[in-house]
């Protein structure tokens, strides 16, 4: 997987770097999941897996692309104070199962 920034930002009222991407994945078939552009981008910034959001991935029809925007905020008490609810548990939600079921 490719990645393209397109636009960055540092929001310093929501303490978060808002990043608008263009993800190209030729040759590995389906669009990338949620946690596996969640790794890419806390790999490509620096950051922990558990500050890093994906707000939305955008296929584009007929190429293996996808446009996408991404929020790595500077703690994770300020990830779960600013975020909403779905998105949460979008992003962390096959996480926080695991841990349930152990």
């Amino acid at each position: 997987m490719e990645v393209v920034v397109e636009r960055e930002r540092y929001n310093p009222l929501l303490k978060r770097r808002e990043i608008h991407a263009k993800i190209v994945y030729w040759g590995e078939g389906a669009t990338p999941t949620r946690n596996a552009v969640r790794e890419k981008f806390a790999g490509l910034f620096n950051a922990e897996l558990d500050r890093v959001v994906v707000d939305y991935i955008k296929p584009e029809f007929g190429k293996q692309e996808a446009r996408c925007y991404v929020k790595i905020y500077d703690t994770p008490e300020d990830l779960r104070a600013i975020e909403d609810e779905h998105i949460i548990r979008r992003n962390f939600g096959e996480e926080e199962k695991a841990e349930q079921a152990e």
